[in-house]
């Protein structure tokens, strides 16, 4: 079969799983959305690309942008990054505080909402919120190859008058020394990355750099090093999908992050980036349609990382 194949066998087989999950309805905008709602796209190192419905239609990416700020923190922090944020899965859902408290304020890995937001303020390094927020956007507008990409700012409000949770951890954290900036002025940057709106033909190609070992193949930029890239892989691979990493890697196989306005970005090392978006979510804030659209897929193409 041909890519475009797969991904259409793909598309088709969950036309009648759609609308399975629920969707996140602690934030409000995104309670709205229909979840009805399947889009698939897929692009390959050499350029070839395959879609399936609403591949075109934008979404929240919520916890995905996770992936794009620990490159950036990494590549303008080096490995000193790692003395604030660990590098082990979390076995405890994505804005739990008891570790932290156990940990003394450093957070088990970068995509757990504590280690994001450590991550967060890394990259706030004291400059005004608007900075760092249009700089995020900015780089994301480069990565996809457009500058259509927006942040939603109804989103971005209603996470910051509903995200108590994170203004805890926040706050905890800043306690233990470990937030280093006006806790507003983090959580103000956080929750615009989050609010970032693309769709799934405009994530696929955005992370395609670390299916090519940290250079953009489509365009040569050079984004993070081979080694950065591998690390940032790894870490999708076992904490990707929070408490639930170790059965996404079991059933899927691929270096992955989820979102809970239902997208998943997964890597295969060498070969292409996949973007799903279906907005149900599992219990684990993993989109439900989306793993199963992604298990399916690597199994007609052959696909793993192992």
């Amino acid at each position: 079969m041909t890519l475009a194949e797969i991904v259409a066998t793909v598309g088709q087989e969950m036309a009648g799983r759609r609308g399975e999950g629920v969707v996140a309805d602690y934030i409000p905008p995104l309670a709205r959305v229909d979840p009805q709602r399947f889009g698939l796209a897929v692009i390959t190192v050499d350029g070839e690309t395959a879609e399936f419905g609403d591949a075109w239609l934008a979404f929240s990416i919520q916890s995905i942008s996770k992936v794009f700020t620990l490159t950036l923190a990494l590549e303008r922090m080096g490995e000193d990054l790692w003395k604030r944020v660990g590098r082990e899965p979390s076995g405890s859902r994505f804005n739990s505080i008891v570790q932290l408290e156990q940990e003394r304020g450093i957070p088990r890995n970068p995509f757990i909402n504590a280690g994001a937001i450590v991550v967060t303020d890394a990259l706030l390094e004291g400059r005004p919120p608007a900075a760092a927020i249009e700089d995020i956007r900015d780089v994301m507008r480069g990565l996809a190859d457009t500058d259509s990409i927006q942040i939603d700012e109804e989103v971005a409000a209603s996470e910051a008058a509903t995200g108590f949770r994170n203004i805890s951890l926040a706050y905890f954290m800043r306690g233990f020394g470990n937030v280093k900036n006006a806790v507003d002025d983090v959580l103000n940057v956080y929750f615009h990355q989050c609010a970032i709106r693309m769709n799934c033909r405009q994530l696929a190609r955005a992370g395609l750099f670390l299916a090519n070992g940290g250079v953009d193949p489509l365009t040569s930029a050079i984004v993070t090093t081979s080694a950065r890239a591998r690390r940032i892989e790894a870490v999708m691979m076992t904490c990707g999908h929070y408490d639930a990493s170790g059965e996404f890697a079991f059933k899927v196989g691929l270096p992955g992050k989820s979102g809970v306005g239902g997208g998943i970005l997964a890597i295969v090392p060498g070969r292409a980036a996949i973007a799903v978006w279906s907005p149900g979510l599992d219990q684990s804030g993993t989109s439900l349609v989306g793993a199963l659209a992604l298990e399916r897929l690597v199994s007609l193409a052959g696909w793993s990382a192992f």
